[in-house]
């Protein structure tokens, strides 16, 4: 055990973390925990993959998810490394860092997310973030989870409306020249993380007319999604959890969770963990039930209805 584990320490009549009853925890570490579990399940990440990369033991882990460990601050700032983001964002709220923060959260608070969607909009437009781009209509983009159906229903999009069709990942390895998978083993998340923002930028600079399937986990880098809703009609192409694992085994490929004995309880909460995001799209289409021609005829509806309106 390293002196780092060895700060985090469990209750001596533990025996496991989510024995012990959720009233009877520390409030604060049941908090830090429930946002490593959310920031985990966003970036698709198994808790054996995030401990790995922590370098400290699932158990450990597992303790801190729970709120039943009193972790140290360097393995917390391991574990933020091992989730890629700040130890602000793994502690609490970033808007309590200046007094302009404290006024805009409070002006923000308790508002709808139609509210807070019109108020991004806004802020982008004022920023000079989100310029009108005429060319917005003609670009459609697909996110969602694999298994959804982002490659098969996209290229028949595509040959439907007589435009191009584009999967960003392959983009991303033609950019790395290798494999995304060896992006992330030589490279790390983060490297993959700005190949694909590199990618999605050179595409819609290309491309003004076109259709893109995106990876699944595009929503995990903020700026590479305000990127695709900025340019993009964004298609979320959503299905039952169960949908998304039998078409991916159908195709003869689990990953990322082959390793995992829980792994459809990992993609569950990957999709919750995503859901939110996903949802943002200008449009939705349940494939869920359908068959492929159905659903390519709900995808095909309202694709074109969105751009008849959009002129």
């Amino acid at each position: 055990m390293t002196d780092q584990e060895s700060a985090l320490a469990v209750r001596p009549a533990q025996e496991h973390a989510a024995a012990e009853p959720a009233e009877s925890r520390d409030p604060l570490l049941t908090a830090v925990g429930e946002r490593v579990r959310s920031l985990r399940a966003r970036r698709g990440l198994t808790r054996k993959a995030v401990a790995l990369a922590a370098d400290v033991s699932e158990r450990h882990l597992a303790n801190l998810e729970y709120g039943t460990g009193n972790v140290s601050i360097l393995v917390l700032q391991q574990v933020a490394g091992a989730l890629q983001c700040s130890m602000a964002e793994l502690l609490g709220d970033v808007t309590t860092s200046s007094p302009e923060w404290l006024l805009i959260r409070e002006l923000l608070e308790n508002r709808s997310e139609p509210d807070l969607r019109r108020v991004r909009m806004a802020i982008g437009e004022l920023l000079g973030t989100a310029a009108v781009d005429p060319a917005r209509s003609r670009r459609i983009a697909l996110v969602g989870l694999r298994g959804a159906g982002k490659s098969t229903l996209g290229q028949m999009l595509a040959d439907d409306l007589e435009l191009p069709f584009i999967e960003l990942g392959r983009e991303v390895e033609k950019l790395a020249g290798c494999s995304v998978r060896e992006i992330h083993d030589l490279y790390g998340t983060n490297a993959y993380r700005r190949y694909e923002r590199r990618a999605l930028e050179e595409t819609v600079q290309i491309y003004s007319e076109v259709v893109i399937a995106t990876p699944g986990g595009i929503v995990s880098d903020p700026a590479t999604f305000n990127e695709l809703l900025a340019h993009c009609t964004t298609v979320w192409l959503r299905a039952r959890p169960e949908e998304h694992m039998g078409r991916v085994a159908a195709q003869g490929d689990v990953r990322p969770m082959a390793a995992s004995r829980e792994a459809m309880d990992d993609l569950k909460r990957i999709l919750d963990g995503r859901a939110a995001f996903y949802s943002k799209a200008d449009l939705q289409v349940d494939t869920s039930g359908r068959t492929l021609q159905q659903a390519f005829e709900a995808l095909r509806t309202a694709v074109r209805q969105a751009m008849a309106e959009a002129g």
